[in-house]
């Protein structure tokens, strides 16, 4: 009966459902957009530092847990095309309250990640323009990714598409340069000579023992956040049975391509330990080399590396907004499309709240802090999404049995790999209370779920009142 509400109220605009534009070289370049996140370009100088070598192992662990999360997402979505993302089928097995947690916290998620990325895009734009007002600068980009995704969702793939392009070229070149380098036995102004030893030739792979190979989850969980965009996108893609399943089996050889083979030539050029914590390894290796406009090119990579984050964020929360409004669970102007086939409502909601946490950050002195704390936030949070994700595939499998025999895109060893994904999701959150930063961002986040259970509770009563 609230479908049928929701439903006739989106239909004044003439659409009722998002509609299938995004094609499979957009699909795909969303994927690997999604698996290349921010933490990559800017955090691998200090997960290197805490870790040193046994950081590749780091990478590669969650990429592996993530590659079985994906493949539950991926079969749970392709077992039933009407629903539109995950908040969905967690909403359909796990119940109402499943999809009102998993919808609003994916939400949250991308708000306060995208609030991190507008930031990191002002300070990378003050690099060129410095006297230029940096409340302006966030204004614009704000208004910049609202005009992008009011448009049409095949521009927002267009855009995806190009920004994903960027990094991958910028990741080649490093990995293409670092080989070079190796193979010339290239010797750095201070001395070091590049050589796979470097990797193993000082202390071993666990040089900093199993303290400094734990303490590299913390930071390198936050590089994967964005590896489901992929599913929210699902609901408007044009071969989603076609699409989705190539995108999801080819992220084990983008993981080891962008991350493992990137880090392990980072490493072998510059020794391990001298790589600066605050520093993004990405510009080092190429200022090496001598190459004047190193600092500058790094720079517009990494912009346009927040930029996809935000970019991707905006268009994920619109849509999450979307379906939780035609479930009851949002108010019921997001559940309108625009003439473009665009939950425009959704888009400038979202815009508004970037909007005031930039001014928010501003008036807090310790950005570096805030920015720390609102990612191991956002990581933790989206630990809890990909946990429902799992837990959802549980249900799924006790109670549909039928629907994965006839699934032509099974998980592989799908109960026993979701078990053990949320034995080690469990294991990162301890792994979270060692650290001073980290532990402050765990003990802030059960406020969130305080929050979605009064609001839950409000929504029943509502909903109560109207069918009673």
């Amino acid at each position: 009966m609230a479908e049928n509400i929701h439903t006739s109220l989106s239909a004044k605009t003439g659409e009722t459902q998002l509609q299938r534009n995004l094609s499979n070289r957009h699909i795909q370049l969303i994927a690997i957009g999604g698996a290349i996140g921010t933490g990559l370009f800017m955090g691998s100088g200090k997960t290197i530092s805490l870790a040193g070598p046994s950081i590749i192992f780091v990478y590669m662990i969650i990429g592996f847990m993530l590659f079985f999360v994906m493949r539950a997402m991926g079969e749970l979505l392709l077992s039933n095309l009407n629903y539109k993302s995950f908040s969905d089928f967690s909403a359909d097995l796990l119940g109402p309250w499943a999809g009102f947690f998993v919808g609003w916290t994916y939400w949250f998620c991308w708000v306060i990640t995208g609030i991190a990325d507008v930031v990191a895009i002002t300070s990378y734009i003050s690099y060129w323009q410095p006297d230029f007002p940096q409340w302006l600068t966030s204004l614009l980009c704000v208004s910049l990714l609202l005009s992008l995704n009011l448009a049409t969702v095949k521009l927002f793939g267009e855009m995806e598409f190009w920004f994903a392009m960027i990094k991958i070229v910028a990741i080649i070149a490093l990995i293409v340069t670092g080989a070079v380098l190796i193979g010339m036995h290239f010797q750095s102004p201070a001395g070091h000579t590049a050589s796979l030893a470097n990797i193993w030739n000082d202390g071993g792979f666990f040089p900093k023992g199993l303290s400094g190979f734990f303490a590299g989850f913390q930071i390198a969980i936050f590089a994967f956040v964005g590896i489901e965009l992929v599913g929210t996108a699902a609901a408007e893609t044009k071969d989603p049975m076609k699409s989705l399943p190539r995108a999801i089996n080819a992220i084990p050889i983008r993981i080891i391509t962008f991350y493992v083979l990137a880090l392990i030539i980072i490493m072998s050029v510059t020794p391990w330990r001298s790589i600066i914590a605050d520093k993004s390894p990405f510009v080092e290796l190429f200022v090496l080399i001598g190459l004047p406009a190193a600092a500058s090119i790094v720079n517009f990579v990494v912009l346009t590396s927040a930029a996809s984050s935000a970019n991707s964020g905006v268009f994920s929360t619109s849509r999450m907004l979307f379906g939780l409004a035609k479930e009851g669970d949002a108010p019921q102007q997001f559940s309108r499309l625009s003439r473009r086939s665009v939950p425009a409502s959704g888009l400038i909601f979202t815009c508004l709240c970037l909007s005031c946490g930039v001014v928010l950050i501003y008036l807090i002195p310790d950005v570096m802090h805030v920015f720390t704390l609102v990612t191991t936030v956002s990581a933790i949070l989206f630990m809890f999404i990909w946990s429902m994700i799992l837990c959802s595939y549980l249900v799924y499998r006790k109670r549909r049995p039928a629907l994965h025999k006839a699934s032509t895109y099974k998980m592989p060893l799908g109960i026993i790999m979701s078990w053990v994904c949320l034995a080690f999701f469990a294991f990162v959150l301890i792994l979270l209370t060692l650290r001073d930063d980290t532990r402050q961002a765990l003990i802030i986040t059960p406020v969130w779920f305080l929050v979605l259970i009064i609001g839950f509770q409000i929504v029943k009563k509502r909903r109560t009142r109207l069918y009673s």
